[in-house]
């Protein structure tokens, strides 16, 4: 037994495997003996640079490696970012899944596209509820966001308490449900906990998060302010919430509402048949139905506020969609916020509304789902732990928080910034950062997982940058002579019937090359074309300054 294996048999050990240094793609794996437990296993979505690539989700090589011990995964809520890997990650790891009951409903819908749903054991807890995991015991509590049944986690074990906020914010009027259980949270404080877990991603932020309630006054005033337009509102499929007060303000105006988007009717079906969602007899009718009634007397609720190109509103935008046109009588509102690097898409959806004479309302509209500073505190103050673990955001998040908590009094060295991999070996006595495990990312692009890697990231990189040069001949080896070719043809690099000496030159180059190779008695195809890729790229960085992907073909043929 290694000394970290030893270590790690009577300490807790926390693992996070993604979630760090990023928004996006939580799971954190918590360690004890024989056990482990899982909470959320979300995914991430690509950065501009990963050209192609559809999702992100976590390298859970460490998980695979210790399938022994891992007993479930505890899920806090249902946001893509905390569960979106689920479908992809039980394929290897199929252990029960332990989640509130609208998280459940989603997780159900996910695993019916994947076929997994009769493969998967589930169970649906309620807040309050504990659960037995090996050395392990998790406690549900209540919290708000901007998803229904949001919870944070006790975590009891032999080392102590760990509390796993997930992400919440502080709302004493939410549209559904009860606040949180501020209760709870002092009481497991009073216990004495041994580590926070708090979201920062609003650790920046000055003051308290504004109630969702806000946000329904505010929709009240837009209604009737555009009583004689049709109203068609962007938000997340997931922010029932928000569907709630939408649907509550038609209502009240007289009017009918159409649900477009996948994402956005699976959701809502599924917190309808939950009770999560109370939507008035006769309200809600078919887009078919659309045109049976006036503009000024519906509402379409869509996907696509953050400007995603197949999502709905970007399809009304773009006059793709087959069934919804934009007009002037139309008063688009953005009720969201653009995620970090999604500004330049939204941007682009607006501009194109508002060519086609709609009127953008994209102000005073939503609220975040996280919690801003004097919540953090008020959750580091009822729940007084000895270590604080700031988790979900960046590392200027991060470190956001930890000012935080150093201003609540926590010393420096009880406060630990993690890295996805860090191994936190954590007691009453001691925490430190004793090693690490196998983390990161992997790419999923289409049908295809983990077979998409940086190599094939930089070619498709090479490709939308420069282009593809590719040269077909054909050399008898026998003879050592070429007997057909060479012809080039070029994809994305120049317009090539505006290029007649550049590629006659280029072949030129290409028949120095390879009638050398064949001189000096080289016969190795792959040798030959390594010499027509060196030789053809130097002298098109020199002509061009671009250096394109350059694919020879070389045919053996036979005379």
């Amino acid at each position: 037994m290694s000394k970290q294996d030893m270590m790690r048999s009577s300490t807790l050990a926390i693992i996070p495997l993604g979630g760090l240094e990023q928004i996006g793609m939580n799971i954190t794996a918590f360690e004890y003996e024989d056990s482990i437990i899982v909470v959320d296993c979300g995914l991430a979505f690509p950065e501009d640079d990963m050209l192609g690539i559809d999702l992100v989700i976590p390298d859970v090589t460490y998980l695979k490696d210790n399938i022994k011990k891992v007993k479930g995964f505890v899920i806090t809520h249902g946001h893509e970012d905390h569960i979106g890997s689920l479908p992809y990650v039980l394929k290897d790891i199929n252990v029960p899944i332990y989640a509130t009951r609208l998280t459940m409903g989603i997780i159900e819908n996910k695993l019916k596209e994947h076929d997994l749903l009769e493969s998967t054991r589930r169970k649906v807890i309620t807040f309050g509820q504990s659960i037995n995991l090996g050395q392990f015991r998790i406690e549900f509590i209540k919290t708000n966001h901007s998803i229904v049944d949001a919870a944070a986690l006790a975590i009891y074990s032999p080392a102590g308490i760990v509390v796993h906020t997930g992400d919440f914010k502080v709302d004493y009027t939410p549209v559904f449900g009860d606040s949180i259980d501020l209760q709870r949270f002092a009481e497991i404080g009073k216990k004495g906990v041994l580590a926070l877990m708090c979201d920062s991603t609003n650790a920046e932020r000055e003051g308290f998060t504004p109630s969702e309630k806000t946000v329904g006054r505010n929709l009240d005033a837009l209604f009737e302010e555009h009583d004689n337009t049709r109203i068609i509102i962007a938000t997340f499929a997931s922010n029932v919430d928000r569907v709630q007060q939408i649907i509550n303000s038609a209502n009240k105006y007289g009017r009918k509402v159409v649900v477009e988007g996948r994402s956005m009717i699976n959701i809502i079906e599924t917190a309808r048949n939950l009770q999560c969602l109370n939507v008035p007899d006769n309200t809600l009718i078919d887009l078919d139905q659309l045109k049976n009634y006036p503009d000024e007397k519906t509402v379409i609720i869509t996907t696509g506020s953050q400007g995603e190109s197949m999502a709905a509103l970007s399809r009304m935008a773009s006059g793709n969609h087959k069934k919804i046109r934009i007009g002037a009588n139309d008063t688009v509102i953005f009720s969201s916020h653009p995620i970090p690097g999604n500004e330049k898409a939204v941007t682009n959806v607006i501009n194109d509304l508002l060519i086609k004479g709609a009127d953008v309302i994209f102000q005073d509209v939503h609220v975040s789902g996280h919690a801003c500073q004097e919540e953090i505190k008020l959750i580091y103050s009822l729940v007084k732990p000895k270590y604080a673990i700031p988790v979900h955001g960046e590392y200027k998040h991060l470190m956001a928080q930890a000012k935080l908590a150093r201003q609540l009094g926590i010393p420096k060295e009880n406060i630990f910034i993690l890295r996805s991999g860090d191994v936190l070996e954590i007691d009453e006595h001691k925490a430190e950062v004793t090693g690490s495990v196998h983390a990161g990312d992997i790419m999923v692009d289409g049908l295809g997982v983990g077979d998409v890697g940086n190599v094939v990231l930089r070619d498709r990189q090479r490709l939308a940058e420069d282009g593809i040069i590719i040269v077909t001949l054909g050399i008898n080896r026998a003879g050592g002579e070429i007997v057909c070719g060479p012809e080039i043809v070029s994809r994305g690099f120049v317009y090539v019937k505006e290029s007649d000496e550049l590629m006659d030159e280029a072949m030129a180059v290409i028949l120095e090359s390879t009638t050398d190779c064949l001189d000096r008695g080289i016969k190795d195809i792959a040798k030959i074309r390594s010499a027509i890729r060196d030789s053809l790229g130097g002298y098109v960085w020199q002509k061009t300054q671009r250096r394109p992907m350059i694919m020879p073909v070389i045919m053996e043929v036979s005379i």
